[in-house]
């Protein structure tokens, strides 16, 4: 299953009734509800229709908030929204990076996918341009991640 948005032929996997999570961080606000709303809607294009949906304050805490949210039995897949802009020092290389590790320990401990959409560019132009193809393709990346595991757990019975 293809991942780019501009793929024709791509199938949708069978998850109408997957229950979403997202995680949105307000920091750079205006952005991150750009990639939401593009992940709503392609989520929306394959029958899902309701996601709940838990602030962040910031792309740091984004993976305590993702973790509890996958922790629920309600939650099946959680998706994740934030955006890290370079700076003058490393202090943006540390917060994705801690934000990056965070989200991969939670999904391993859960068992379930943690979608990361999480920018890092150097300037706020190059943010604006990915915003809402990020959106689209973490929700497709869930929704494929999902389905994989579907397939594999029926594979096991």
């Amino acid at each position: 299953m293809s991942l780019d948005p501009r793929s024709k032929g791509r199938r949708r996997p069978r998850t109408a009734r997957a229950r979403i999570g997202v995680v949105v961080s307000s920091y750079h606000g205006e952005l991150t509800q750009v990639m939401l709303a593009s992940a709503l809607a392609e989520l929306g294009r394959s029958g899902i229709v309701e996601a709940r949906i838990v602030p962040a304050p910031g792309v740091f805490e984004i993976p305590l908030l993702a973790r509890e949210l996958a922790r629920r039995k309600d939650i099946d897949a959680v998706l994740t929204f934030g955006l890290v802009l370079r700076g003058e020092t490393t202090h943006d290389h540390w917060v994705a990076h801690g934000a990056v590790t965070g989200l991969v320990q939670a999904s391993l401990e859960t068992g379930k996918p943690l979608a990361l959409g999480i920018l890092t560019c150097a300037k706020l132009a190059q943010a604006k341009a990915r915003a809402r193809p990020k959106g689209r393709e973490v929700a497709r990346a869930a929704l494929d991640a999902l389905e994989a595991l579907r397939l594999l757990r029926r594979s096991r019975k």
